[in-house]
């Protein structure tokens, strides 16, 4: 099974830029996209169009904010919006499918802003949703498909000392991951490479992604009980159409 994960920002000016043509290229059962920032009238249409998906929304209050859609060819046991927190599922950054084996969790996490004025209410989140995905663990595995907004480590992003205190990059937010990680979940990138130089974001400025000056924060992670059937996982640097590239799992 193929599941691509895609911070699309902006899934309207994404399919203007091709996504339609990568997901009947990619053939994958399964995409998560991240900050899609539409509603349920101003979804293209040509998404709809691609016949074999079945398509599930959880969209901000606040118009062209954050949200995530799913579209599947597998249909969902079930479906849960949010966390269960109204200050942060009124964002639209968490929409969950349950399938036979497993819970899916596509999770677009708040970024903490210049002078890291909402590095608190991050922080407070993050806490919220380790707690959402351990009550979840509880009936079965979970995978999760996510722009976490933090780069764990240093080798995750090109200049790690300039960036040290910068939103995404501080000791609180790299702390927290480490824990999380920490409470039974893996970094599935990390199992296949564990080189530098491996990016999923880059600044449109100064020609950042042509000279690979990026950072490392979509990530597919996974319970441990569930690396056995893991049989990849994968950055495809190489498609355009947003600020960040997919990412892709394959597992059984």
């Amino acid at each position: 099974m193929k599941i691509v994960s895609w911070n699309v920002n902006g899934i309207n000016a994404c399919v203007k830029k091709g996504l339609t043509d990568f997901m009947r290229k990619k053939e994958a059962d399964i995409y998560c996209f991240q900050e899609v920032k539409s509603s349920k009238e101003k979804i293209p249409k040509r998404l709809s169009e691609l016949g074999d998906y079945q398509e599930h929304h959880l969209f901000a209050k606040k118009k062209g904010y954050s949200g995530v859609s799913i579209y599947t060819k597998i249909k969902p046991i079930s479906i849960i919006e949010g966390i269960g927190i109204e200050k942060f599922d009124e964002e639209g950054r968490v929409l969950t499918l349950e399938f036979e084996d497993y819970f899916l969790i596509n999770a677009y996490f708040p970024h903490s802003h210049r002078e890291l004025k909402r590095l608190d209410f991050k922080l407070n989140f993050n806490k919220a949703f380790l707690e959402f995905c351990k009550n979840l663990e509880k009936k079965k595995p979970i995978i999760i498909a996510s722009d976490f907004n933090v780069a764990h480590k240093e080798i995750d992003l090109r200049n790690p000392k300039q960036n040290k205190n910068n939103a995404g990059f501080t000791k609180e937010e790299r702390v927290w991951f480490d824990s999380f990680l920490n409470q039974g979940y893996v970094d599935t990138f990390r199992i296949f490479i564990s080189d530098e130089g491996h990016y999923t974001w880059w600044t449109y400025r100064n020609n950042a992604r042509e000279r690979n000056i990026g950072w490392r924060i979509d990530y597919f992670v996974i319970g441990q009980n569930l690396i056995s059937k893991l049989k990849g996982s994968r950055i495809l640097k190489e498609i355009f159409g947003s600020d960040h590239c997919p990412i892709m799992l394959e597992i059984e």
